[in-house]
């Protein structure tokens, strides 16, 4: 199998040739290898391979397993793979090893999946850029100037770029759906507790994130969900493993009640800018979804932006603060010595000097709007929003600034944070991150399942994805609707095909 034909197929398609005889587990290992020595180079996805663990893994694979001999790539980030590097995209942990492996490597290996490598993250997953000091930074294969997203940018850049059919990504505010997005890949964000983080972790930002992949097709991302979901021991998540996910895509869905928004409640107190072809992207969504047959109707999401980025921040900079805790004991360096980047810095020390009562208030708050959304999918099915507010930005365009770091750096000297938390600087905060990306946040918050679908590209040759958020727990009816769209669209035929060497 050459590399041209290798690209030519997803996931299950790798391994029905494989299982039926077309070609060997071998064959299609051989041309993964080729494809990521041959392209990252020049596309920064990976930031390490364990080309030899693989292979000797592979030989131990179950021939029967849904993605037997299929390659795939993790995240550096949270998904451990025992006495292994795993650095979170952070100088601070570029020797670190985990003990174990993740319950999600584990099931990743159970489904058959041979693990290549770890992808490009930035420090600490915190960004919804990948552009982190300690690492190269992947560039989005569409158009090598502009970013692929974050923080689940490295994968991205992976699959888009055909290193891989489908790469391991997580999502705590939109990393697995702005990527997608930026990059014309097809990215579900499962509900809180879907899949499981231990046995290093229980819950991350209090069950906001979550992870699964950013894949090229619907079946694959739903075939991999039935083989990793449900909780591992001593999960704070009561979800027993389901199944059904790939049968889901295999009718289509009911007549839906569709409700559309541009989503400025999420996104006028912060000064968000909706670029033009974000807004075409969803109106011919729901012009689409209306020709489907689906009862189509106009109708925000009944939440209030502000509170909601207040919240979404004042938690982000509580678990910042404990993370950076946690990678001291890890590497025995005090806090105040750790190899970070000036931002991780100053936002961990707001996070020291955050009230326990405002972070208690804000997870409050996030429990109101999870039922406030319940109730507003009592009238609706789905909510069809934006993903991003704009197309992929150009790689540097939403990293701090000198002058911004600098300020960072005043920041993280004791007393100043105190000040600058009595200051406003959380509000600051807020409107300066989610400016551009307001809309992936609630879905995190509340817990509920919501996706990015690549319905549409630019005329400068940009994707745009658009999201979709359903109930609680309904990821099938989610499923069953993004393969409705993708055999309507067929978006396979847009990704980019970068030419074998």
């Amino acid at each position: 199998m050459d590399v041209r034909d290798y690209r030519a197929h997803d996931g299950l398609g790798l391994a029905t040739l494989i299982r039926s005889g077309q070609v060997s587990a071998d064959e299609v290992f051989d041309a993964s290898c080729v494809a990521i020595e041959a392209q990252n180079p020049t596309l920064g996805a990976v930031v390490r391979t364990r080309f030899e663990q693989a292979r000797e893994e592979g030989r131990r694979v179950d021939p029967a397993a849904p993605f037997a001999g299929v390659p795939t790539l993790t995240k550096d980030l949270l998904m451990a793979i025992g006495d292994e590097p795993l650095a979170f995209g952070s100088a601070a942990l570029a020797e670190w090893r985990s003990p174990e492996d993740s319950s999600l490597v584990r099931r990743l290996r159970e489904a058959g999946l041979s693990i290549l490598g770890q992808t490009a993250t930035p420090e600490l997953g915190l960004m919804g850029i990948t552009e982190p000091r300690a690492f190269p930074h992947p560039v989005n294969p569409w158009a090598p100037d502009h970013s692929p997203g974050g923080s689940s940018g490295g994968s991205a850049a992976a699959v888009a770029g055909g290193l891989v059919p489908l790469a391991m990504a997580g999502d705590g505010g939109g990393s697995i759906r702005i990527p997608a997005s930026h990059c014309g890949l097809f990215g579900l964000k499962p509900s809180r507790g879907r899949v499981p983080l231990g046995p290093m972790f229980g819950e991350v930002w209090q069950g906001a994130v979550v992870e699964h992949a950013l894949t090229r097709s619907v079946r694959d991302s739903a075939a991999l969900l039935d083989a990793i979901n449900g909780m591992d021991e001593g999960s704070p998540w009561p979800l027993p493993r389901e199944h059904g996910f790939l049968e889901a895509i295999s009718r289509p869905p009911e007549v839906l009640r569709v409700a559309v928004s541009l989503g400025s409640p999420l996104s006028a107190s912060l000064g968000t800018r909706l670029d033009p072809e974000v807004r075409l992207a969803v109106e011919q969504a729901a012009r689409r979804l209306d020709g489907l047959g689906h009862h189509v109707e106009w109708a925000d999401p009944p939440v209030d932006g502000a509170a909601l980025a207040d919240s979404y921040l004042t938690l982000y900079l509580g678990h910042l603060a404990a993370d950076l805790i946690w990678v001291s004991e890890q590497t025995d360096v005090p806090v105040s010595k750790l190899d970070i980047e000036p931002a991780t810095r100053a936002i961990g020390r707001l996070g020291r000097c955050l009230p326990a009562a405002d972070y208690e208030t804000a997870k409050r708050y996030w429990n109101r709007v999870a039922r406030d959304m319940a109730a507003f999918h009592r009238c609706f099915d789905v909510l069809l929003m934006p993903v991003a507010a704009t197309p992929a930005p150009r790689r540097g365009e939403l990293y701090p600034t000198p002058a911004r770091e600098r300020l960072m750096a005043l920041l993280a000297i004791p007393g100043a944070s105190h000040l600058a938390l009595k200051a406003g600087m959380l509000k600051r905060l807020a409107a300066d991150s989610l400016r551009m990306t307001p809309f992936t946040q609630l879905a995190n918050l509340t817990g509920q399942p919501a996706m990015s679908l690549p319905l549409h590209v630019t005329p400068e040759g940009l994707p745009v994805g658009v999201q979709v958020l359903g109930p609680m727990g309904d990821e099938r009816g989610l499923l069953a609707l993004a393969a409705q769209l993708e055999a309507e669209v067929d978006w396979g035929r847009h990704l980019p095909r970068p030419p074998s060497r």
